[in-house]
């Protein structure tokens, strides 16, 4: 198998992580400045001075549970982001993150150097994943179970002057979206793919990331060939490595050229530039 790497997201105009330590992290998201928690982080942060717009007040149960506690205004509807030239709203959600996932922004520079033609993104969330590639050309597939979502998405469509982009904006369970794809023949240059941990789809599918991760992948292989350029998947909030599901996706490529890769993704800290760990990821390159 080959080493672990690290993508690292580096700050930028509209997003920076400022500090982390403590459990905790202090972001800035635009203007305003946020507190999260933040496991991981289990060093002393660079400064105590942590003056914040609001803070997310984790609950007692183990399922991501809480509030946010707002000390100064801040749009409850969210307000305007920019990557490059995709647009998008952030906000508060229910769920302590903000709209988007700023340590995925190395992954769709790597994703747009590739110039696929043609790629699908499931749970493809607010869409900023699939704007990048639809900016840099190519044809999108947007597919997420949350009605509400994909509205979100089609919505920062608009926002970044993309409406009339060439994208499918997809209300599905992302497995049965996936095997009607196979059944039908199609193909794909690229997939990302992004699944929870335990999720549910529009009519109540039940989805368990241990159980399905790895039908998911095979039915994945088949909808690339041995002219597509990628498959990238991040997986979040579970107790499984990188090494796992990087032979996970090598046994389902084995087959076509190209190489397997994995690793960590992580947040480049403003105050020291240490760097925070996120998520881990494996994918299939073919450049």
């Amino acid at each position: 198998m080959p080493e672990l790497q690290t993508l690292i997201a580096e700050p930028w105009a509209e997003y920076g992580l400022l500090d982390c330590g403590h459990g905790r992290k202090l972001e800035r998201y635009g203007r305003f400045r946020f507190v999260r928690p933040e496991p991981q982080a289990m060093w002393a942060p660079a400064s105590s001075d942590w003056r914040a717009d609001a803070e997310f007040v984790p609950g007692s149960d183990e399922e991501g549970g809480g509030r946010w506690r707002f000390d100064a205004p801040v749009p409850r509807d969210g307000w305007p982001l920019a990557w490059e030239e995709v647009r998008f709203t952030a906000q508060c959600t229910p769920f302590r993150h903000l709209g988007f996932f700023p340590d995925m922004a190395p992954v769709w520079s790597w994703m747009r150097a590739l110039q696929p033609k043609s790629a699908l993104n499931l749970f493809g969330y607010t869409g900023v994943g699939t704007l990048a590639l639809a900016a840099a050309g190519a044809e999108m597939v947007h597919v997420d179970a949350s009605k509400k979502s994909v509205e979100a998405a089609r919505a920062n469509a608009a926002l970044s002057g993309m409406a009339d982009r060439p994208v499918r904006w997809i209300v599905d369970d992302a497995a049965k979206f996936v095997s009607r794809e196979v059944r039908r023949g199609r193909r794909y240059d690229g997939i990302i793919l992004d699944p929870p941990k335990f999720g549910r789809g529009p009519e109540g599918e039940v989805w368990r990331l241990e159980e399905h991760l790895a039908p998911l992948i095979a039915d994945c292989r088949k909808l690339l060939d041995g002219d597509s350029r990628f498959l990238f998947l991040t997986v979040y909030a579970v107790r499984m490595s990188a090494l796992a599901i990087g032979e996970l996706v090598a046994q389902a490529f084995a087959d076509l050229p190209g190489r397997v890769e994995m690793g960590e993704l992580a947040v480049r800290e403003e105050a020291r530039g240490l760097l925070l760990p996120t998520a881990i990821w494996a994918r299939w390159r073919n450049d």
